[in-house]
Formats: structure tokens, C-alpha cells, sequence
């Protein structure tokens, strides 16, 4: 009875000690080897964190030239991505083809300045939806567009962003529109969210859609045609924004704070996230994988998080024929960046870091009155909270302050240490 009790005890000691390991095993899976590869922290799930040291598993062979031009990776033969390119049944250019838009290009001589040269038209894909006459609607100054990227199913989140960021009566007195941008889903799916839309759209009229399969992969695709659209029924706009469907827009705050309608509207203009001095992600089994071959340069040029960008309304043409001689990138806010370093327009830091955010931002009513982005709401939430914003964002930071002050005085009556 002695040897199995000891016995017993010695596989139990055993047992423990193999836990341990595990569990040792489990925090540098999560701490340490899965942010090196994947380039972005374990609790982050936001796409667009493409730095780190540990993305360099593959070093491509550049030239000296490729080295101090992020943008000339366009003369690199490009592997098509043809289960996103075949958008529909009817016969279309292949637009991650390495031939697609040589014929209209602009040469590179044509820039200077942030300035290209060309006559800009409706890209390859015919609309399916489109709003021409929205900005000429008794909008002859017309002010800010908010771009949305959006899906066909997400019709609770743009009901939302209807009732809140997006309402065109948040600055009656400055024109104001929104966009929601769409692709096409096929199959029978796809052919009912399709009659939904189309009925959306009639009540609505602020939806636009292109025959292009709408997928992770043709987001610059999307993007693009939201340029194009400004370049074309909306030149006079001042400013534009392109942003997605889960995202918290305080549009008061970027209107009024940060663009400031009484000023003179910029020219050349691009501000967001920031992201400088990034490294393309090498690892094949990221989603965001950029293979050596389609971008050999160690380093991307400054770009903004696509979750939410602004820039002049003169630039969306520029970047759309920039993006003409430049062959397409799945990673959307990453070839706007390289266009905008085509066009020699340097993205503008934001006057406060904290202004664009490309994670979630936990809400108070404070920090929400002085931030313009956050990431990562379901529409019942963006409702919610924008509705208490609305309501406390006259004295949101002193109610703050008050609570703050309060709960001290509370804790020094009950004995408690302040919080550090």
C-alpha cells in the first residue's frame, strides 16, 4: 500500500510538472512568438499593424534605386489573385494583372508637385448603383463625404451610422453626404441581398456599387471607386473621409476641430493613423502577407490606417490616376500610401496622436468628445454611446472630473488608499 501511495504521488508530481510546461509553452505562444510573426500583439485584432523586426523572415534583392523609391515596385511582374479578380460572370480585366491600366497610365514625368495630368472616367466595372446627382442637390459648397466600406449584409451597421456619425444633419449648416461603398456578391445569396440593396438604395440614396466581387482582397478595388466617384460627381467637395462600417466617427469633432470650415480649404492634404517606417509582413500565413516578389522594398511608405483617413477633396483624383500606372495591392491603406508616394504627398501627422484610432477606444464620454476614430462597434453600441455623447458632450470632461473628485473624497471617508 506504501509503494502505490508513493507511486500515485510520484505520477501526480510528474503530471504537474508536464501542466507547467504547457502552460510555459502557451504564454510564449501568445506573448512572444505569435506577435514575431505575426507582427501585431496577441489582444489586437486590427489588420493594419504590419511593423516589427521579426516580419523579416525573407530579405528581397533590391537595386539601389528600388531602395530609396517605395513606389517603383510597379515594374515587378505581379501574380494575380484570380479568385477575387473574376468578379462576375460577364468578361472583365483582371485589375491585379500586371498589364491592367499600362494603356491609360500617366507617366511618372507627369507628376510634380502632387499634380498628375489625364482625363479621369469610370474605371473597368460598371455601376450597379450609383447617386451621380448627390452633391449637386442644392450643395454648391459642399464640405465633407464620408466614404464608408461596407458589405451587403451589414444593413444593421448602416442603419446605425444613418441614426448617428453619418446623419447629413450633423452640420446642417455645411454640406455633408455620405456613401456607403459596395461590391457584388454572387450566388443565390447574393442575388437576395441584392433585391435588399437595391430597395436600401431606393429609400435611402446613399449607396453606390460596382460589378466587382466584394471581397477582403478588393478593398483597394472599393476604395478606388469611392476616388473616382469624388473626382467625378463631387470635385468641389472640400474634404473627404473613407472609413469603414465598425468604426466610431466623432464627424462634429473632425469637422469642427480639426478641418475648421472657416479656414481656407487645404490642398494636397492626407491625415490619419500614421503609420511610418513599416515593414511589409512575411510570414504566408498572415492574412496580411505581402510577398517579396509583389513588394521587394524592406519598408513601406507612410500610410494611414484604413479604418479612417481625410484628405483634401483634390486629391482623390490624383490618387485614382496615380493608381492607373500602378498595379494593385490587396492591403488597400497600404496602396494609397504608395500612391500618395507617387504623388509626392507626405501623409500630415494628426495635431494630437490620439485623434485617429485604429483599435477600440473604452468609452467615456470625455475621451470620446476629443477623439475622432475608434474601432471595433456593433451598431448597438455605436447607438448607444453616440447618443449618450450627444447628451453629455457640452460638460463631458467636468462630469468626468466631478466623478473623479467625488469617489476620492469617498475613498479618503472610507479609509482607502487612492488609486495610483
Amino acid at each position: 500500500m506504501q509503494w502505490r501511495r508513493r507511486h500515485c504521488c510520484t505520477h501526480t508530481a510528474k503530471l504537474l510538472y508536464l501542466l507547467s510546461l504547457l502552460g510555459v509553452l502557451i504564454f510564449l505562444v501568445h506573448q512572444v512568438w505569435l506577435p514575431r510573426l505575426t507582427g501585431m500583439p496577441w489582444w489586437r485584432g486590427h489588420p493594419v499593424v504590419y511593423s516589427g523586426g521579426g516580419l523579416h523572415t525573407t530579405k528581397a534583392k533590391l537595386n539601389t534605386s528600388a531602395q530609396h523609391s517605395a513606389w517603383r515596385f510597379v515594374i515587378v511582374p505581379q501574380p494575380t489573385f484570380k479568385a477575387d479578380a473574376n468578379i462576375s460572370s460577364h468578361e472583365k480585366p483582371d485589375v491585379f494583372s500586371p498589364t491592367f491600366g499600362n494603356t491609360v497610365a500617366a507617366n511618372t514625368s507627369q507628376i510634380e508637385e502632387g499634380h498628375l495630368s489625364g482625363t479621369i472616367t469610370h474605371g473597368p466595372f460598371p455601376y450597379i448603383i450609383n447617386e451621380p446627382d448627390k452633391c449637386a442637390e442644392n450643395r454648391p459648397a459642399l464640405f465633407l463625404v464620408l466614404l464608408i466600406a461596407t458589405e451587403a449584409r451589414q444593413v444593421e451597421a448602416r442603419n446605425a451610422i444613418r441614426q448617428t456619425w453619418g446623419n447629413e444633419s450633423v452640420a446642417p449648416a455645411l454640406g455633408l453626404i455620405r456613401l456607403f461603398l459596395l461590391g457584388k456578391k454572387e450566388g443565390e445569396l447574393g442575388l437576395l441581398q441584392q433585391k435588399m440593396l437595391q430597395a436600401e438604395s431606393r429609400r435611402h440614396h446613399d449607396i453606390i456599387q460596382q460589378d466587382f466581387l466584394d471581397s477582403y482582397k478588393n478593398l483597394t478595388i472599393k476604395t478606388l471607386m469611392g476616388m473616382n466617384w469624388v473626382a467625378m460627381h463631387c470635385p468641389q467637395a472640400s474634404y473627404v473621409m473613407k472609413t469603414d462600417s465598425d468604426m466610431f466617427v466623432n464627424t462634429e469633432y473632425l469637422i469642427y476641430k480639426l478641418l475648421r470650415p472657416e479656414l481656407k480649404p487645404k490642398k494636397n492634404y492626407f491625415t490619419g493613423n500614421n503609420m511610418r517606417g513599416f515593414a511589409p509582413n512575411r510570414n504566408k500565413n498572415s492574412k496580411w502577407y505581402m510577398p517579396p516578389e509583389l513588394y521587394p522594398s524592406e519598408k513601406y511608405p507612410t500610410f494611414c490606417s484604413g479604418t479612417g483617413y481625410v484628405f483634401s477633396g483634390d486629391v482623390a483624383g490624383k490618387i485614382y490616376l496615380a493608381s492607373l500606372s500602378i498595379q494593385h495591392l490587396h492591403l488597400e491603406d497600404v496602396y494609397v500610401g504608395i500612391c500618395l508616394a507617387k504623388l509626392r504627398i507626405e501623409p500630415t501627422p494628426p495635431p494630437n496622436e490620439f485623434l485617429f484610432n485604429h483599435w477600440r477606444v473604452s468609452y467615456s464620454s470625455c475621451k470620446y468628445s476629443h477623439l475622432i476614430t475608434s474601432h471595433g462597434f456593433h451598431p448597438n453600441e455605436l447607438l448607444k454611446y453616440w447618443h449618450h455623447l450627444q447628451s453629455n458632450k457640452h460638460n463631458a470632461c467636468i462630469n468626468t472630473f466631478k466623478e473623479r473628485t467625488a469617489r476620492m473624497h469617498s475613498n479618503r471617508m472610507n479609509g482607502e488608499k487612492p488609486a495610483q
